[in-house]
């Protein structure tokens, strides 16, 4: 069976649309739709049904898909580790990382890394904790920093961060003499907040929805400069971690209480193939952490 053609039905499935599947391929429409049509052929089978702007799978086409998926990921994990077979010191990984660790933990780890490995490749992707989770499982990452005080049964984990979220707000506020806030006195104040899906805003959000409380949410963004800048400015006060904002003289930190944690383990999936260049990636960000 040709692999090239199941993976080209796979897109077409994931995304549900020739001209698009056709786009994220690199090939023209006709190529892609031919390939389809062969595939059919071959298994004499009708695997999807077409329509004027969505392709939906059959029945046969979705159980070929998840047949499909799982070859694909073999002969995917095949392929590195023959290739691995030749220098550990050579590959890529695909790596998940949220905004707040890539700017603040992990770009010295980085550059130290790549004078260590040059020619192992780091492909950086950059998500909330929650969704980096959900692409390590669905076999898209080879590793991403994610919580691991509530650990998926079905990934490994390397505890590496253990912090305290704080609150950040204007040195000026009225609360920013207080020794600690409690989190139903920070939902009463006009709030900066990460995006869903972050868990510093997660925390804040299950909390609401659990009080039942309405946020005042001033603005929502990912940009750890903005985020500081609108604090400093009194826009609202944000979650964070206490170094971030050390050496800002606009802001202070006020811790929660109860204290709110914050644990990141770097994880991969169980049962699959971890490669050569990515186990060399754990090994050294653990000993990066050990002897800072």
């Amino acid at each position: 069976m040709n692999l090239k053609r199941l993976n080209y039905f796979c897109r077409v499935a994931d995304i549900g649309n020739f001209t698009r599947a056709a786009q994220d391929i690199g090939i023209a429409q006709p190529a892609l739709t031919i390939a389809i049509k062969k595939l059919e052929q071959e298994l004499g089978l009708t695997l999807i049904n077409r329509s004027e702007k969505q392709a939906y799978l059959t029945a046969d086409g979705k159980v070929l898909y998840s047949l499909a998926t799982k070859l694909l990921n073999q002969a995917q994990q095949m392929q590195l580790e023959l290739s691995e077979l030749k220098d550990h010191h050579q590959g890529s990984i695909s790596l998940g990382v949220s905004a707040m660790m890539g700017s603040y933990y992990f770009p010295e780890i980085l550059s130290g890394f790549k004078r260590q490995y040059p020619h192992i490749t780091i492909h950086l992707v950059d998500q909330g904790t929650a969704s980096l989770e959900k692409m390590l499982l669905n076999g898209e990452l080879d590793l991403a920093l994610v919580r691991s005080d509530q650990q998926n049964e079905q990934m490994r984990y390397s505890l590496l961060i253990e912090e305290e979220i704080v609150v950040a707000l204007n040195n000026k506020h009225a609360l920013a003499d207080n020794k600690n806030l409690s989190l139903a006195q920070f939902c009463q104040q006009p709030l900066v907040l990460f995006h869903q899906g972050y868990y510093l805003r997660e925390v804040i959000s299950q909390y609401a929805k659990k009080q039942q409380l309405a946020l005042d949410i001033r603005m929502e963004t990912n940009l750890i400069e903005l985020q500081k800048s609108l604090v400093a400015n009194n826009v609202g006060i944000t979650t964070c971690l206490a170094r971030i904002v050390n050496d800002e003289k606009d802001i202070s930190v006020v811790p929660f209480y109860p204290p709110v944690k914050f644990n990141l383990g770097l994880a991969w999936k169980k049962n699959c193939y971890l490669s050569k260049a990515s186990k060399v990636f754990v090994d050294y960000v653990e000993q990066s952490l050990a002897r800072s």
